[in-house]
């Protein structure tokens, strides 16, 4: 896999511990069919019963959605990037210092993860957001 213009992977999520991961990697420059206005990525999931790597688009308003989501994410809330077809995934925060992620392709996967998160991790994943509009902006 080759990163963005040769530079260092950057990821919009990236949840990790011990058991596995999960990640949203931006794979590719923004599309020039669609004016910039989409961005190809990849979902890495890894667990003891999986290991997967789904490619998906991004698109700019999904995120102001997600950001919103994770200004919002408290122990109940979700955030989310849906698609609308193909691959999604809504990351729901408990009251127990877990988070899970839903995946979900209708086509080809359903699966749940769940992750110990550290204080500071919706700060860190709003920084990351940051990082790939600041990229998205660059191309």
């Amino acid at each position: 896999m080759t990163h963005p213009a040769g530079s260092a992977p950057v990821d919009l999520v990236h949840l990790a511990d011990a058991d596995g991961h999960f990640i949203v990697r931006i794979a590719g420059e923004p599309s020039p069919l669609t004016r910039h206005d989409s961005v190809r990525a990849e979902a890495l999931a890894s667990a003891s019963f999986v290991d997967a790597r789904l490619d998906l688009w991004l698109f700019l308003g999904q995120l102001d959605e997600w950001e919103a989501g994770l200004c919002e994410l408290v122990p109940g809330r979700a955030a989310q990037i849906d698609t609308g077809r193909g691959l999604g995934f809504t990351l729901h925060l408990h009251d127990n210092g877990w988070a899970t992620v839903s995946l979900l392709d209708p086509e080809r996967i359903t699966l749940g993860l769940g992750f110990r998160v550290e204080d500071g991790w919706v700060e860190d994943h709003l920084d990351r957001l940051e990082q790939v509009r600041r990229f998205w902006a660059g191309t």
